[in-house]
Order: C-alpha cells, then sequence, then structure tokens
C-alpha cells in the first residue's frame, strides 16, 4: 500500500491503509487542529529530527482498560509508604522535556523533536494534553503525559529519576481517570512495563470501534478538571 502525503485540508487516509509496521501517512504538520483530529481516529505522530513528519497507526495495538491495571503487592506497599507526591498538570513544561533528556542520557533516539515539544505544549494550554508528576519533597523525580479525549487518555511518555516512580505515576493517573469515568488507555507501543501492569493487545478494527464508543464526535477534552494538584 502507498504511504499517503498530506496536503493543507486536515484530513488523513483511513487507518486500515497503513503499512503492516504501521507507517500511514506523512507530511502536514503539528497544528492543534491537525493532532486532535489524528487522535480522535488513533493515529499519532513519530518521527526523528531527520525525517519528515511521520504519522502511524499500529495494529495489534496495546491498550490499558483502567480497571484492568495490575499492581503487584510490594508495589502497593511502595505506593502507599514511598514519601512520593503525585500530582496532576503541575509543571506539564518539565515533565515533557524529563521525558525527552531521560532517553538522551541513555544515548537514545526520541521523538520529542524541538517541533513535537512545542506542538504538545501548545495542546496543554488547550486543554488537551496532561501530565501525571511524582515528587519527593519539592524535586520532580518521575511522571508521565499525554492526551485525554472523550473517555479515552493517550500516553505518550514517562520518565523516572528514582526507581518506580513511573509506575507510581501510572497508578496515580489510573485511579485518577477511573474517578473521572475514563474507559481507555493507549499505550501505542508494547513494552515489558506496560504488560506486567494489565496492558493488553487488541486488533487495530477493535481499537477503531473503541475510539468510536469513547469519544463522541463534538467532544473537545476529557472529562478533566483543571485543579493543579491530585
Amino acid at each position: 500500500m502507498p504511504v499517503f502525503q498530506l496536503s493543507e485540508q486536515i484530513i488523513f487516509p483511513h487507518p486500515d491503509l497503513a503499512e503492516p509496521d504501521g507507517l500511514l501517512a506523512v507530511g502536514g504538520d503539528l497544528s492543534v487542529r491537525r493532532l486532535i483530529t489524528a487522535y480522535r481516529h488513533g493515529i499519532f505522530p513519530w518521527y526523528s529530527d531527520r525525517d519528515p513528519i511521520l504519522w502511524w497507526f499500529t495494529s495489534p495495538r496495546l491498550v490499558l482498560f483502567p480497571e484492568e491495571l495490575k499492581v503487584s503487592k510490594r508495589l502497593q506497599r511502595y505506593y502507599r509508604n514511598s514519601g512520593i507526591t503525585m500530582s496532576i498538570d503541575r509543571c506539564f513544561d518539565e515533565v515533557i522535556e524529563q521525558c525527552r533528556n531521560t532517553r538522551k542520557k541513555r544515548h537514545e533516539d526520541t521523538w520529542i523533536t524541538d517541533e513535537m515539544l512545542n506542538a504538545y505544549r501548545e495542546l496543554h494550554r488547550h486543554g488537551y494534553a496532561h501530565s501525571v508528576e511524582c515528587w519527593q519533597q519539592d524535586v520532580l523525580v518521575g511522571g508521565l503525559y499525554g492526551i485525554a479525549l472523550g473517555r479515552v487518555f493517550f500516553g505518550e511518555s514517562m520518565f523516572s529519576l528514582v526507581a518506580n516512580s513511573s509506575k507510581l505515576a501510572l497508578i496515580y493517573l489510573v485511579k485518577f481517570l477511573i474517578s473521572h469515568g475514563f474507559q481507555l488507555i493507549d499505550c501505542q507501543m508494547t513494552t515489558d512495563l506496560l504488560v506486567s501492569m494489565g496492558a493488553r493487545e487488541i486488533s487495530g478494527s477493535r481499537f477503531q470501534g473503541l475510539l468510536k464508543k469513547y469519544i463522541h464526535p463534538n467532544s473537545d477534552d476529557g472529562v478533566w478538571p483543571h485543579e493543579k494538584s491530585g
């Protein structure tokens, strides 16, 4: 199948037309409108500084149904007794910057280019992108960020500067999402960590069906309180 070249119009090819590796389209921009249109259909940008903007729809798709979160007894005790506190949307910019820097420090490629970083900061300013932060006293030691639409949270990246802090951020996020009626977390890529905590792969067609079910055509964002801490 061909990889589609996007135009100035905010239109994407159907996800079923993606290549076997998930590549669907190339080009376009990272405007708020285009990004939200993409996420509504389960499409996400992922590319490096050396590439044009690449758009993906992967199948099978790793998802976490919030009620299926698995937390070991040892991790539960650590969650209760670590002394790490959590917040929501307290410092989104710092979280996404740390997600990028953590990969760089490990000499790994990062898809969080300057262009991506600025685009997701703009999504945050428009109320779509959100972060969870982990704190030891006043020091940011872990966190994650993603996009909320309807009753779906699209996880983007996480980081951990102390042991298990990204896991604590995920636990906190799931508790928050359950309490506010969210039904699905899109994990995008399969990792051992996420699978160990209850995420599982579903078909691309089922994923599309869930997005249609949980994201109303006229909804702009998630059921997301705007307080700065949890």
